[in-house]
């Protein structure tokens, strides 16, 4: 295991267990052996427009960003 990795892993592991099972869901099925769920239309929109917002530069004000780690522990 690279020293990146193992980083990631003990930061991981100090995480609540709902946010580990949502970072496992995410490399899972980006690395896992099945193949990515099927996304419905709903879920594509919400991509598709968080896309454009970030091409067009609109961000979430650092404050926000700020706070939401800060409640998550990061």
């Amino acid at each position: 295991m690279t020293k990146l990795l193992a980083s990631a892993v003990e930061h991981l592991c100090s995480m609540r267990g709902e946010d580990q099972d949502a970072v496992a869901l995410i490399l899972l099925s980006a690395f896992g052996p099945e193949p990515a769920p099927e996304l419905d239309e709903a879920t594509r929109l919400a991509i598709r427009e968080g896309l454009d917002q970030a091409e067009r530069g609109e961000f979430v004000p650092d404050k926000e960003i700020e706070a939401l780690w800060a409640r998550h522990g990061v």
